[in-house]
């Protein structure tokens, strides 16, 4: 077993962990802030893993960086379909309202 795809594995794992914890900046920002950074952060991790994905494609690329990206591109997405979800409920409960 390679040592740099140890090394990199516990880097991801490591730059992924503070992403499940709470960050105390968030609370002191408005809604269109955190709006904001969380669609900043979801560009960055799929340009990430697009990158990824043609470095593992050309050859230059580590397998293991490649399925963790794949990983966190497919969470973000699901994510991101799951708010979409919620946003077109809301609207649509909205729609139903008497007036």
């Amino acid at each position: 077993m390679d040592i740099r795809s140890i090394a990199s594995a516990a880097t991801g794992y490591a730059a992924a962990r503070p992403a499940t914890q709470v960050d105390p900046d968030f609370h002191g920002t408005s809604a269109t802030e955190q709006l904001k950074t969380s669609f900043a952060d979801f560009a960055n991790t799929m340009q990430v893993g697009e990158q990824t994905a043609i470095q593992s494609m050309t050859g230059s690329g580590d397998p293991h960086a490649l399925v963790q990206a794949l990983a966190q591109t497919e969470l973000a997405v699901e994510t991101a379909v799951t708010v979409r979800n919620k946003v077109v409920e809301a609207y649509q409960e909205i729609l139903r309202m008497p007036v």
